[in-house]
């Protein structure tokens, strides 16, 4: 399996860009998305190359490829406009024998998890902080943010390949961590 997970593009044209250049560098042929799509939210800065219109012409094309959860800035109206599912509040896959519960972060978190079976993984965006955390209980993972990083972490995004999880600079495309499901 290989897949590119991102979170919190926030309508962002220029990191939008960026990260489908890096999608077909990658070679992934899918792209999950972990929420908060084209707008920016009231507690973010305008990001750079603020153009929601703009990102969803780059997405829709891409429909076939692209499967998401809704964060807390994504709405009805948003999904007017998407040509993809945005509104489902989780996704359950599955990658190297382990259950990945992929949400946004904003209903469930490290600290308000879903009911999850041991050895789980908690996949999700929201806190635009990248994070590999594992429990006794789950493993929680999160790509950081594509296009407004915060704590000093960089744009970034995660690539899945098999049983391996990639943590990724989107302006270099270099690998700054490297763990195993």
């Amino acid at each position: 399996m290989k897949m590119m997970i991102a979170s919190d593009i926030h309508g962002s044209a220029h990191w939008c860009q960026k990260l489908l250049q890096r999608r077909e560098a990658e070679g992934s042929p899918k792209l999950l998305l972990l929420g908060d799509i084209l707008y920016h939210g009231p507690r973010n800065d305008l990001p750079d190359a603020y153009d929601p219109k703009a990102v969803l012409a780059m997405l829709n094309p891409l429909r076939e490829q692209i499967f998401c959860v809704r964060g807390n800035c994504d709405t009805e109206v948003d999904q007017m406009v998407l040509k993809f599912p945005i509104l489902a509040d989780y996704a359950l896959l599955y990658a190297a024998d382990k259950l990945i519960y992929a949400t946004h972060g904003h209903l469930y978190s490290p600290d308000a998890p879903p009911p999850l079976a041991a050895g789980s993984i908690l996949l999700n965006g929201h806190t635009h902080v990248p994070a590999y955390v594992p429990g006794d209980a789950f493993t929680y993972i999160n790509p950081g943010s594509v296009s407004i990083p915060k704590e000093g972490s960089c744009h970034s995004y995660i690539m899945l390949e098999n049983d391996r999880l990639f943590w990724k600079d989107i302006s270099t495309g270099k690998a700054y961590m490297e763990k195993v499901l």
